[in-house]
């Protein structure tokens, strides 16, 4: 059962303003998610009923899950110092 990852415009722009190495990692990530969406450190975030976070080293990636129609949805992309303002 394999999930269909789906990039919002947001995180799409975040993604392209890191560097290289850093876009590579992420997008294996991103892409590890439609085959489990909740891996080992994935954390929910307080205060959101199906939003979700994993790390990429200093980097986060924001998500949502939906269980129904089988899909992620990436929101979000950042330092993680930025990422939650």
């Amino acid at each position: 059962m394999t999930y269909s990852v789906e990039v919002s415009r947001t995180a799409e722009r975040q993604i392209r303003s890191l560097d290289r190495p850093v876009q590579v990692r992420v997008l294996r990530v991103i892409m590890a998610l439609s085959v489990n969406p909740r891996p080992a450190g994935h954390k929910k975030l307080a205060g959101y009923d199906d939003v979700f976070r994993i790390r990429v080293g200093d980097y986060r990636v924001l998500y949502s899950i939906d269980g129904r129609q089988l899909v992620v949805i990436v929101l979000k992309v950042g330092h993680r110092r930025a990422i939650y303002r």
